[in-house]
Parts: structure tokens; sequence; C-alpha cells
């Protein structure tokens, strides 16, 4: 049960805890950032993605609750976040999900709930439903079938090009290098650059010319990323 390349703010004044929180994770395939206070988590999250962030309640300046509230109502952000406290009352639970928490994990916990309460949280937010499918707004990928379609329209495309949407549909909304795309689908045999561009000219045209907002973007000389405008 592994979330490929997954992002985690650890957000824990406790540094002995977050170390091991952290040290599990990368252990598990995660890449971890941390933070020790509410105003260094908010600035971090202003500059970077994370697929999810585990943050303490008790934190020194800015509390948990008022982080999330933030991150929420102010920064708009979405990824998942996962509550963790010694508070175990009801109302302490019903303010978390007030102030916009996914889930809630009472200390002392095992680092293994914790992990598989990550994985799950990150493919629901990525869209990998049930079944086996990735979905970004209306664009679904059936992975069992390998059929894609965006609203009611049936989406036909070649190997190379379901293996390219696979990829972008799967890491959205994170950004994935030219690099990344070219070693995921053909490993060391990589083509000349006008195979790739090709290739994503040709799903650009299929997944978004027919449609009114496109889902497919360009960052010039960095890469390419498939979501929807609110996650640009």
């Amino acid at each position: 049960m592994q979330v490929p390349s997954a992002t985690i703010l650890i957000v824990e004044d406790h540094r002995d805890l977050a170390a091991n929180i952290g040290d599990y994770l990368e252990s598990g395939g995660f890449v971890v950032d941390f933070a020790t206070d509410g105003i260094s988590a908010l600035q971090l999250c202003a500059d970077n993605h994370y697929d999810a962030i585990v943050l303490d309640i008790m934190l020194p300046g800015l509390d948990g609750f008022e982080v999330c509230r933030r991150l929420r109502q102010e920064a708009h952000k979405n990824m998942p976040i996962i509550m963790l406290t010694a508070r175990d009352t009801l109302n302490d639970k019903v303010d978390g999900f007030d102030a916009g928490a996914d889930d809630y994990l009472i200390k002392p916990f095992e680092l293994r709930e914790l992990e598989v309460r990550l994985i799950a949280m990150i493919r629901r937010q990525r869209g990998e439903l049930e079944g086996g499918q990735l979905q970004v707004d209306d664009l679904c990928f059936d992975l069992q079938t390998m059929r894609v379609t965006r609203g009611d329209a049936p989406i036909k495309l070649s190997r190379i090009t379901l293996q390219i949407l696979r990829i972008l549909m799967r890491e959205s909304p994170k950004l994935v290098t030219r690099e990344q795309l070219e070693t995921e689908v053909w490993g060391e045999d990589t083509p000349d650059s006008d195979t790739l561009r090709s290739h994503l000219y040709n799903l650009r045209k299929s997944i978004d010319k027919p449609f009114a907002s496109p889902l497919m973007h360009t960052i010039p000389g960095v890469g390419y990323k498939i979501c929807s405008a609110s996650d640009l």
C-alpha cells in the first residue's frame, strides 16, 4: 500500500516525535518536510506543494486549529490534513473538523496507523477511486479497462499517450518534469525531445480541445500538470 511521490509536511514542535514520524515515513517512500510552529507551516505551504499535512494542535504561536483554518479559508489550500493531539474529548475533535481537518489521531499512536491514514487520504485527494480509477475534475481514467472519458465523451489515446496521461493524473495537481515523464515512459532508452512533444500535443488535443475548460497545463522550461483551474 503505497502512494508514489507523496510529499508530507510534518508540523510538530516536539522534535524527537517529528524526527520519528519523518524517519518512518521516509522509509516508506515519502518525501518529508518539517515545521516547528504555525507561522513557519503557513509560509512553507505558501511556497511549496504538499500532498498532505500532519499537524499537531499544541504549537507555539498559532495553534493547529488556527493554522488549519487559515490554510482552508485564507490560502484556499485543499491538501488533506490529519491532526495529532493528546486531547481526546468530543469537543476537541469537533473543533478540529470545523477548522477543516480531514482526520484526527490521538497521541500516543502507532506510526503504521498514521501511514495508512495518510495513504488513504492522499489517494482520495488524487482521485484514485475504488476499482482502480484516476479522476481529475470530469476527466476519468479507468486503470483496469484503460478507458478514458471526459464527462460522457470517450477519448481514444495511443498506448504511449495513455502512459503519459496516467502519470500526469496520478501526480495531479503536482507538476511533472519532462525528465520524469521520459524516464517513466521510456526508461534509459529516451527518444529525442520531439517525440515527447508530439505525444503531449496529441494528448492536449484529445482531452482539452473539444471542451470548455483546459485541464492540461505547461509550465515553460519546467514541466507539465493536469489539474483544474483552482489548483493552478
